[in-house]
Order: C-alpha cells, then sequence, then structure tokens
C-alpha cells in the first residue's frame, strides 16, 4: 500500500519528506519519488525504482531545495515497478502522488490522447496530473481545478497535488483511501499514515471520503467535492512512535484485521464496478489456446494460501463446472500429477516467494501448462515465473499471522470466478450482475462484525485456559474450520482440529467432554439442520459450544454456550464474514495467554526454503 507525505513550511522540504517516507516503509512500495518547488519556483521531481535508499542517492548527487513539496512510495498496482512509473507525476506545471486505483483508467486514457495530452507512464496517476492542468487552462486557482477534476474520477483515491501556479498550497483529496493532515506551528503536513508526520506534530485532521483539503502553512481549509466548506476539529495523537505505526492498536494483527474492508476495496477496485456486470483483470488470465481448452484447474499453496483453495475450489467448480483440484505445493512435484497444456495450474501465495510453490510451477511450467500466480506481492519470484497473474493488492502485512491477505485471496477467487463463468458463457450479465452486488457490500458487513468484538473478547477470556479446541464446518464453510484452527494454533499455542462436521461421527467426537470448546461454523443454507443435529450431539457429551452464524435460532441458543451473530451474505461469500470472528477470537485468546502474537514462535512469514 503506498505512502503519501507533503510538507508545506519555513523548513527544508526535501529532508522532511524523505524523514516522512522512511516512517511509511513498514506499508511495502516498490519505488519512491519526491517533487519540490525549487530554483524559483519551479518544480523538479526525483523519483527512483527499489527502495528510499536510491532515491536518497540520486538525490546526494542532485540535491533539491524548497519550502514546499510530496514524496510516495509507490506499491505497483497500474504499470510495472519502474523509475517512469514512480510518482510524483508531472503535467505542465502539475505534480500528483496517488494512492488507490481509478477504475475508469481506460476511459479518462483514451479522452486525453484524444485531445493530443502525451502520457509518459503506464500509471492511472498520470492521467490526474493531466486533467488538472486541463483545468488550470480554464484560468481557475489549483483548488478549484482538482475540485472539478476529481468529478471525472471512478474508484478510491487519495491524492496530493502540488502546483507552480500556485505555490503556496498543497491540495489533497480523498475517497476510501486514508489521508491525514498534520498541523504544525507555521508548517503543515498531508500523509497517508499518522507515523510520517508524528516527530513533527501531534494535532491531525482526518479527511473524509469526499472531502478535499487546501494547505498552506497557515492552516488547512477542508471542503467537500462540491465546495461546501466543512468544519472539521483537529484531534491530539496520544500514541507514541511504535504504536502509530501499528495505528493506535496494541499489535499489528489487530489493525491488519480491522485493514480487511479497505482491503477488500482494493482487490475490487478496477476490476468491477457497482451495477457492473463484468469482471476485469489487468493480465489475460486464460490460456492463448483460448477458455475451451481447459480440462481443469489445479490450484496449489502451502499454509493458509491451501486453505483459501479449498475454498475457491468450492467456488471455480460451482461457477464454472470445471473440475478442480487443490494440493499441497510441497507433495505435488512428488507424484506424478496427471497435467499437461490444457491444465491451468493457480499458484497461491502471499509472499510470492514460497520455496515449495516456485517448485510446484517448475512441474507444471514442464508439461505446458499455463500458470497463474496469485499474490499479494508484485514482481516477485511467484509473479514473474508465471504467465498471468492476480494481485490481491492489499498492503504489506507485517504480523506473521494472516488475515487480510487471507479474506482477499478468497476475494481474487469469487472474481476470477465470475470472469472465468462469464467468458465460458456459463453466466449471463444478469447473473454476473447479481453475484457482484453483495461483494460490494462485504466491507460494510465486515465493520458489523466488529461490533462483535467485545462479546468475542469475553469468549476467549473464557475459554483461554483450554489445552484444546474442535472447530467444525460443513460444506464451503469447512475449510474456514480448517483456518480457525490453525489461527488459534499459531499465535495461542493451543491444540487445535478442523474437521467436517458430517465427520465428527467417525472420530473427533470420542475427544468432546466439558472440557473441549467447540468453534462451529452454521450458516443458513441447506446443511443448516445437519448441522444443527451435530451440535446437539456435542450438547449430550457436555461440549462447550461457540456458534457462528447468520441464522441465530431459539434452537441453536438452546444447545451453544455462545452464539456469535455474523451479517447475511451470499453462500459463496459466506466463509470471508465466517473468518472474521475466527481471528478475533483466536487474537483475543493469545493476548489473555500472554503470547507473542506478531511473531510466534517457531513461524516465519515467508517460507523460502523447502
Amino acid at each position: 500500500m503506498c505512502g503519501i507525505m507533503g510538507y508545506v513550511g519555513a523548513g527544508d522540504a526535501c529532508p522532511i519528506l524523505i524523514s516522512g517516507l522512511r516512517r511509511l516503509e513498514y506499508r511495502g512500495y516498490d519505488s519512491a519519488g519526491v517533487a519540490t518547488l525549487y530554483r524559483n519556483g519551479r518544480l523538479e521531481i526525483r523519483r527512483a525504482k527499489g527502495k528510499l535508499d536510491n532515491l536518497c542517492e540520486m538525490l546526494a548527487s542532485a540535491p533539491l531545495g524548497g519550502r514546499i513539496g510530496i514524496g510516495h512510495t509507490r506499491w505497483a498496482t497500474h504499470g510495472r515497478p519502474s523509475d517512469e512509473n514512480a510518482h510524483p507525476h508531472k503535467a505542465g506545471p502539475v505534480a500528483v502522488i496517488h494512492n488507490g486505483i481509478v477504475e475508469n483508467y481506460l476511459d479518462l486514457r483514451a479522452q486525453l490522447l484524444s485531445r493530443g495530452h502525451v502520457l509518459k507512464s503506464e500509471t492511472d496517476t498520470e492521467l490526474i496530473s493531466h486533467l488538472i492542468e486541463e483545468r488550470l487552462k480554464q484560468g481557475v486557482g489549483l483548488t478549484e481545478a482538482v475540485r472539478r477534476a476529481v468529478g471525472d474520477l471512478r474508484g478510491s483515491f487519495s491524492i496530493v497535488v502540488l502546483s507552480e501556479t500556485d505555490p503556496d498550497k498543497l491540495v489533497a483529496a480523498k475517497t476510501a483511501t486514508p489521508l491525514v493532515i498534520g498541523l504544525g506551528d507555521g508548517e503543515n503536513f498531508v500523509a497517508s499514515d499518522i507515523p510520517a508526520i508524528l516527530e513533527h506534530t501531534r494535532t491531525t485532521m482526518v479527511l473524509d471520503d469526499g472531502e478535499l483539503a487546501e494547505v498552506t502553512s497557515a492552516g488547512a481549509k477542508v471542503m467537500r467535492f462540491d465546495g461546501t466548506p466543512v468544519e472539521r476539529v483537529a484531534r491530539k495523537i496520544e500514541w507514541d512512535s511504535v504504536a502509530a505505526t501499528k495505528g493506535g492498536f496494541p499489535h499489528y494483527l489487530r489493525k491488519e484485521i480491522a485493514e480487511q474492508p479497505q482491503s477488500w476495496i482494493d482487490t475490487m477496485a478496477g476490476r468491477a464496478t457497482s451495477g457492473s456486470a463484468e469482471v476485469k483483470f489487468e493480465d489475460e488470465l486464460l490460456p492463448a489456446t483460448g477458455r475451451e481448452a481447459i480440462s481443469r484447474i489445479v490450484m496449489l499453496g502451502a499454509g493458509a494460501s491451501w486453505i483459501t483453495a479449498q475454498i475457491g475450489k468450492f467456488i471455480i467448480e460451482d461457477l464454472t463446472s470445471i473440475p478442480v483440484e487443490v494440493d499441497y505445493s510441497s507433495e505435488f512435484r512428488y507424484r506424478r500429477p496427471p497435467i499437461d497444456q490444457h491444465t491451468v495450474i493457480i499458484a497461491v501465495s502471499q509472499s510470492g516467494e514460497t520455496a515449495d510453490t516456485l517448485a510446484a510451477m517448475e512441474e507444471g511450467r514442464r508439461t505446458g501448462s499455463h500458470l497463474i500466480a496469485l499474490t499479494n506481492t508484485v514482481d516477485s519470484s511467484i509473479a514473474r515465473k508465471a504467465d498471468a497473474r492476480m494481485y490481491t493488492r492489499c498492503g504489506p502485512e507485517i504480523s506473521v499471522t494472516t488475515t487480510k491477505c487471507f479474506t482477499t485471496q478468497l476475494e481474487s477467487y469469487y472474481l476470477f470466478a465470475i470472469h472465468l463463468a462469464s467468458r465460458l458463457k456459463r453466466l449471463n450479465a444478469t447473473q454476473a450482475r447479481e453475484l457482484l452486488a453483495p461483494a460490494f457490500a462485504i466491507p460494510g458487513k465486515i465493520e458489523e462484525i466488529f461490533k462483535l468484538e467485545p462479546e468475542i473478547e469475553q469468549i476467549a477470556r473464557k475459554y483461554a485456559g483450554a489445552s484444546d479446541f474442535l472447530y467444525l464446518g460443513r460444506g464451503i464453510n469447512y475449510p474456514v474450520a480448517l483456518e480457525g484452527a490453525l489461527k488459534l494454533k499459531e499465535i495461542s499455542y493451543i491444540h487445535a482440529e478442523g474437521y467436517s462436521a458430517g465427520e465428527m461421527k467417525h472420530g473427533p467426537i470420542a475427544l468432546i467432554d466439558e472440557q473441549m470448546p467447540v468453534v462451529v461454523m452454521i450458516p443458513n443454507d441447506e446443511l443448516f439442520e445437519k448441522s444443527l443435529s451435530n451440535l446437539r450431539e456435542v450438547e449430550s457429551r457436555n461440549g462447550k459450544i461457540i456458534a457462528v452464524t447468520d441464522r441465530a435460532t431459539d434452537e441453536l441458543r438452546k444447545v451453544a454456550q455462545d452464539v456469535l451473530e455474523i451479517p447475511a451474505t451470499n453462500r459463496m461469500l459466506t466463509p470471508v464474514l465466517m473468518t472474521i470472528p475466527l481471528q478475533l477470537l483466536a487474537y483475543h485468546i493469545a493476548v489473555a495467554r500472554g503470547t507473542d502474537v506478531d511473531q510466534p514462535r517457531n513461524l516465519a512469514k515467508s517460507v523460502t526454503v523447502e
């Protein structure tokens, strides 16, 4: 997730910008750049692919002065990581930095080219600078030019604009992606996250969606995109610098759980729009031989990525009728898998560097299979090895235990399945539109689940002393039980197992007694009554039932000690919402037990050896 830093005041802008970007490095990035008004108010830009050190080396040989400037660390979405695609982007007197995705990029690009604009990068950000430049030529000031330009943009974005025409101000605007104003003494700041400005000021104003701010050394004025003034009260930040990188949360894990609504939006952006019947990806995902040439799909992963693939199998088979197999990447190449040029292999890895998955892809390459990478890391080894790529775009996960990468992998499978089924003519436009509609509601439903946290924390304290847990689910929610058990094991060190509820009588029932908490996923589907019957068997053996459901019937409340009622969605998206309470339960049990939540013993974020 990109980092934004802006400064206006009496100080030397460039060192302040670089210092702020340093404090945003935890967000992850692949290039960096700064722009200042320098040498008689002329706009100058320095950009470099790679780490901030590369940019600093450039600045050492070609320094930038000036009292106003913008800086950016880019995490590639539109266009590969390169010097040319790094921000800031310039058109005439205007420089822009940008987080997010412009969904109507193709339409705007075609319009600008038709009007004679020359575009020098592959990014959607550059288009914004040209749109603002056009408005400035209409004779308005920078603030008004930005206000008019954002009306042409669809998608999620935060931008900060600097222009030679208005050398004493920055203009910032946002929808969906975060932006904060820092208020100092004769100097003011704009940033994508509070850590960037904390060494300079603790007085901040957070912009809401659809708001624009004009920032000078004297202060900041906030307005809506329609020009209506907004009265915004500044607030004092009490966090220390370490807590600030965690967004005020006590652990990165809890912060990353909270980021899932935004991660969902970022993964959706540019691929589907509300009311649309079409899903588009940046790469052509299907083999050149054509969609009809796909005889089956093989999904490869390790750890939580293997579990998301199990859910993805349900979704893809349901919508496309193409057989899907899920395999551990560590096992795949040690048997003789029947794959060929009609096989599509989806290699799943959050880091994009998992050694077992890379090795399994080699087996696919040898047999002529079509390779798709599903990863969070642009230009990673797995992404480079693949024929096509799907990026989850959820930003870096600092905590070893995955949360937002898990749910955005599920989102990616859902979008891929709709895309493929539509291309195969197995979904018509009406059906595709009906499937996409509930996906846009997921961020709000996750926010609703967060309101259950006090109740989940109470349950966690009640069972934090347990030595064993059993997780149960059926159908598409059976893998959610596996994920819940894995989360608990990883961060609390409690032994936990995930099982299909239908298999409980074939072994696990022998473990159930009054000491055994049993967490069950029981959505309102065709298996609800059968799952309820399984719970009666647990109750009769004095097991302690924690039910996660979107249908809290009286009968369910009779057999379960605790019921967590979540919002309803369609069957294929239910695992996303079922997963959130399990993340919070594992987190609060681990906190109650005093374990290292962010760095559990013996675990690494990316397993780069076999």
